[in-house]
């Protein structure tokens, strides 16, 4: 990749991430609307539109190529991305990781977005699920006794025992707390 379009597509990540958060940030608190809604959903399907593409031919963008920012931007829009586009493009964020070219924290937040969106315990602890006005509580853990020990691996500040002791047990105590109990 040539040095200006490097910068290109760095531009173009960091200005596509803060469409994405002013999107988010325009949501209602309380009570988002559907119409308020249906604009994050489509920011986030241009934004898969735009990055599947240039991650199937370049692969993942990392830190060499769109520099940090440019970098934590993509991740940022794969955070967002439908479930089969984080999930195909975790690997490729582990191997820019591996090659010390994607931030660890980066990947703890997928990893774990995508093992709940499979059903999975994340391993990480950065997955909240708030139902209602209660307070939200962790999906669950992998090895909750563990969890801070990986959090420090990934350069994530450590999560309270009482946060990991409230976390919800397993998926089947999700389902029956958000649809009373019924599949």
């Amino acid at each position: 990749m040539t040095p200006s379009i490097a910068t290109a597509l760095r531009d173009e990540l960091i200005d596509r991430a803060a469409s994405d958060q002013r999107a988010r940030a325009q949501l209602d608190p309380v009570a988002p609307t559907p119409q308020q809604w249906e604009h994050v959903h489509q920011v986030d399907k241009d934004n898969v539109r735009w990055l599947a593409p240039i991650v199937a031919v370049h692969g993942w963008p990392g830190h060499r190529a769109v520099g940090v920012d440019g970098a934590h931007a993509a991740w940022l829009l794969a955070q967002h991305a439908p479930a089969p586009y984080r999930a195909w493009w975790l690997p490729q964020l582990r191997a820019a990781v591996a090659n010390q070219d994607a931030a660890p924290r980066d990947l703890a937040y997928l990893s774990d977005r995508v093992a709940t969106d499979q059903r999975r315990p994340q391993h990480y602890g950065t997955q909240w699920l708030r139902i209602g006005s209660a307070p939200g509580r962790l999906y669950p853990l992998h090895r909750p006794a563990e969890v801070n020990l990986s959090r420090a691996d990934m350069g994530l500040d450590p999560i309270p025992d009482s946060d990991i002791e409230a976390a919800y047990l397993n998926y089947d105590e999700i389902t029956a707390a958000t649809h009373g109990g019924s599949r």
